[in-house]
């Protein structure tokens, strides 16, 4: 019989927490295992597979970062509604180094319809605070990759202790996101593909 109190649910959180801990690409089973407090074999009751389970992972920590950068957002527009989802993302990267490394990879056509909702629904959130810079429809995929790109470089620098001058790096940080709403802003002719933006993936 499967641990009392332990559920899928459980052992994905506790998974989650534990990737924070030890690096996403150190996650074990065994490891795992100790942490809820069965043997390895028992936690197979509870979750398919190390790959399931991190695919799990990966679908909760792209909700929660989806949801702690759109909360800042929230009531924002233009450069401020921009500032407020990049600090967000940055400290969401920060607070949880494991489960954002799992939300790095973008769901495919044969991940769930979840994964692909998931996906669907931060992109959306990305792209409508990017056009209150008034960027024209078909740049909002290159502005997203930028963004994107731009705040996974510094967050991922940052957490593993690559910033080592005495320049403070908040106010590192704040130049950056300025200087990317500026070029945004600058750099904003439309592309011959006037269109509506992708999905599932930037």
């Amino acid at each position: 019989m499967p641990r009392a109190g332990l559920a899928p649910a459980s052992v994905v959180a506790a998974g989650a927490e534990l990737a924070d801990e030890i690096g996403f690409a150190n996650l074990t089973m065994g490891l795992l295992a100790e942490r809820v407090g069965v043997k390895t074999p028992s936690l197979y009751k509870h979750v398919a597979s190390l790959e399931a389970l991190q695919h799990a992972i990966a679908g909760q920590a792209r909700r929660e970062l989806t949801d702690a950068a759109a909360r800042a957002a929230v009531g924002k527009s233009g450069p401020e509604a921009v500032v407020a989802f990049a600090t967000a993302w940055r400290r969401w990267a920060l607070d949880h180094p494991g489960r954002y490394a799992a939300t790095v990879r973008a769901p495919t056509a044969e991940d769930d319809e979840e994964d692909r909702a998931l996906a669907n629904e931060a992109l959306r959130i990305m792209y409508d605070i990017l056009a209150g810079l008034d960027l024209p429809r078909s740049r909002l995929t290159d502005a997203a990759r930028v963004l994107r790109s731009a705040l996974h470089g510094f967050a991922t620098l940052e957490s593993a202790g690559g910033f080592g001058l005495a320049r403070d790096v908040d106010r590192s940080f704040a130049y950056l996101v300025d200087t990317l709403i500026a070029g945004l802003r600058a750099n904003n002719a439309p592309t011959a593909d006037d269109a509506a933006p992708a999905t599932h993936q930037i």
